[in-house]
């Protein structure tokens, strides 16, 4: 069973409608490491999507680790989970211990520069745990995180720093959308990796 306790209290930075809260330095460990093993041990791949009926080839690189048999599907695609990378499970393990819970899947993302974003959406596939949360995590470059509500419009920026944590609760993906922006200035890479809790 996934344990649903966050033993963290931080106030939550959305006015109403769910809860994410922000960490800065939440990785006090040495991030150019992390980011180094991130970079070289995560089998890195372009992503494929389907749009309108065609295919699209991702800027950005993924990789998507979980336990045995863990798969989520977006874009119309089945994805599998690959067997944890050292790296990763090294970081699932020290997120678990601080939340007080338990994940068994993430799925990461790279962008080379501020040049790749992500567009608006939510993290609501129907594979994750309603009663769960989401961790994301990030290394590298410092990136703009913006918040948006579906209906009220209103926004929220957080600047995402080198060994940041972000915790969402499920229910802030049903009422708010979230982006990474464009930022072509930056030129150093990034590393996002989102621990989630599937269900069984």
């Amino acid at each position: 069973m996934v344990k649903k306790s966050i033993s963290l209290t931080t106030p939550t930075l959305l006015p109403y409608d769910g809860y994410t809260c922000y960490f800065a330095n939440f990785i006090k460990e040495t991030h150019s490491s992390f980011l180094h093993q991130l970079l070289n041990e995560v089998a890195w791949k372009h992503d494929e999507l389907t749009l309108y009926g065609k295919k699209i080839i991702t800027k950005r690189q993924v990789a998507f680790e979980g336990d045995e048999q863990i798969a989520y599907t977006y874009s119309k695609q089945q994805k599998m989970a690959r067997p944890w990378s050292h790296v990763v499970l090294e970081l699932k393990q020290k997120l678990e211990k601080e939340l007080n819970t338990q994940f068994n899947g993430c799925l990461l993302n790279l962008y080379d520069s501020g040049e790749i974003g992500m567009a608006w959406h939510s993290d609501n596939e129907p594979e994750l745990d309603a009663e769960g949360i989401i961790a994301s995590l990030s290394f590298g470059a410092t990136r703009t995180f913006q918040l948006k509500h579906k209906q009220s419009g209103e926004k929220i920026d957080v600047k995402l720093e080198n060994g940041s944590l972000v915790i969402m609760d499920m229910y802030s993906q049903k009422h708010w959308m979230h982006q990474l922006k464009k930022e072509p200035k930056t030129k150093e890479p990034r590393v996002n990796l989102t621990f989630r809790q599937f269900k069984k």
